[in-house]
């Protein structure tokens, strides 16, 4: 399996289209801590002003992807208006996650520049625009792969901001974090890390912090602990999740958990629980 697959089985992804067609004049969204939001401009223009990102003038056929996005308005021409396709896209189950985290504020692609995308985008545009059977699940489907392919483009052009899609993108590094990926409860030292990626120990951790903003075994802590929460949530109990994520110990995975979060396990999921019931 590839790196980027690999990385998708643990933080699945979900897309769901909730506007399509021309849209006209101001329209404001909410800050969203779970989702990222995709503006597709089939024909603008079109200006989104954010709080972080200040400005954004869209003057031909492009993607907006907004990983966490703040409160932002969109304008569009009162009379024209901008023929338009609006998702949100959550990783995992929403929330933070290495994918997200490791993308800009904003990434902005002209969808020219998306290669071999032309046919996928017509398909998109066919269902967007009519009025199908089965319509807003293919139009979810689509909106996926097009995420899948707009994340192959921000590795292959350098658009991450260090974190686990910068490391993937580094074909040494990408077998350690695979490796990493597959198996977190197995026991690593730097030696043998940097063995896997065949550098020496020193290059290897001045490589891994340069790249993905992390020391290797930050990483892997942070990886353990976001498998666990995963694990936790599906309802499987503390003291086999920690031998799952390679914790000798309910109490050791406990005492990660507030080193790297700030709470305790059962804490963190009453959090969860609460946020839950007051959406």
């Amino acid at each position: 399996m590839d790196t980027l697959s690999n990385l998708l089985t643990h933080f699945s992804l979900h897309a769901g289209v909730f506007y399509t067609g021309n849209i006209c004049g101001t329209h404001d969204y909410g800050a969203d801590a779970l989702r990222g939001h995709i503006h597709l401009v089939k024909h603008g223009p079109v200006q989104v002003i954010g709080e972080r990102h200040g400005v954004i003038n869209i003057t031909e056929p492009s993607l907006l992807f907004l990983p966490r996005p703040d409160s932002h308005r969109l304008i569009a021409d009162e009379r024209a208006g901008a023929d338009m396709v609006c998702a949100t896209v959550k990783f995992g189950g929403g929330g933070r996650n290495p994918v997200n985290d490791s993308l800009p504020n904003v990434v902005l692609v002209k969808l020219a520049e998306l290669a071999k995308v032309q046919e996928l985008l017509e398909l998109m545009f066919d269902e967007a625009f009519s009025d199908q059977c089965g319509r807003q699940a293919v139009l979810n489907r689509l909106c996926e792969v097009l995420m899948i392919r707009l994340l192959r483009y921000c590795m292959a052009h350098g658009l991450t901001q260090g974190g686990t899609l910068a490391g993937l993108a580094d074909k040494r590094l990408a077998k350690v974090l695979t490796d990493i990926h597959k198996d977190p409860a197995r026991a690593r030292d730097l030696a043998s890390m940097a063995a896997l990626a065949g550098m020496s120990r020193a290059r290897f951790a001045a490589r891994f912090r340069e790249v993905t903003s992390e020391t290797p075994a930050d990483y892997l802590a942070s990886w353990r602990i976001m498998t666990a929460q995963g694990l936790l949530k599906r309802g499987r109990q503390l003291k086999h999740v920690a031998d799952d994520v390679g914790y000798g110990s309910a109490s050791a995975l406990t005492r990660a958990f507030v080193r790297k979060l700030g709470c305790s396990p059962t804490e963190w999921l009453k959090g969860r629980q609460d946020a839950q019931t007051s959406m």
